[in-house]
């Protein structure tokens, strides 16, 4: 785990952030259930948030525990989601944008620039600066993951409520040995992207409601 880094904070690739810089990132392109989450956070330089980090290299403990301190002493932060539908409508790329732009035109206050994840830019009004591996990077971006990561795991949650079979609890939809043979055994549900390879497959066998 890292400590805050605030020279990584105040600059990228030499360039000086703005006050109202916005980091962006999703979680859930690759699953084969549930929408895509996407976060924007804009961090207050005066109130540090010390163990940011990229969501898939903390554990669920702490990334729950950041979930806290960022909604608490962020300036803004916002979610945006883009549903199964849309994903099937518009591919995972599209969708996953789509929910960026809902995240950061969610915000109470609209960011100077944005910083993404990634290489794909969403369509936005403001500023828009792209940053490989800018969730273990930029602090701003680190603490959309956790937030992104963390509401899409608690809607898994909730949806494993309404599809116990599936075993959404354990593996959030993602393609695991159970996930497959539940697929299997029960046929999709009415959350799973029919768009994604292993559930087209499957199409027209038993939906099951519960």
């Amino acid at each position: 785990m890292k400590s805050y880094d605030r020279e990584a904070h105040d600059s990228i690739d030499g360039y000086t952030l703005l006050p109202l810089t916005g980091g962006v990132d999703e979680a859930g392109r690759g699953p084969l259930a549930g929408p895509v989450f996407a976060a924007c956070v804009i961090l207050d330089s005066d109130r540090i948030i010390d163990g940011l980090d990229d969501s898939k290299r903390l554990s669920e403990k702490k990334r729950d525990a950041l979930a806290i301190a960022i909604k608490k002493n962020a300036t803004a932060w916002a979610i945006g989601i883009a549903s199964v539908q849309e994903i099937d409508q518009f591919n995972i790329l599209q969708a996953s944008l789509l929910a960026m732009k809902r995240a950061v035109e969610s915000l109470p206050c609209m960011p100077e620039i944005v910083l993404v994840d990634g290489n794909q830019k969403p369509a936005l009004t403001c500023k828009v600066h792209t940053v490989i591996r800018g969730d273990s990077l930029i602090p701003a971006i680190s603490a959309a993951s956790i937030l992104a990561k963390t509401a899409r795991d608690a809607e898994m949650q909730r949806m494993h409520r309404c599809f116990p079979r599936y075993g959404f609890d354990q593996h959030k939809g993602y393609p695991t040995p159970q996930h497959l043979m539940a697929l299997q055994e029960y046929g999709i549900s009415e959350i799973h992207r029919q768009s994604f390879a292993p559930v087209k497959a499957l199409l027209g066998t038993r939906k099951y409601p519960f």
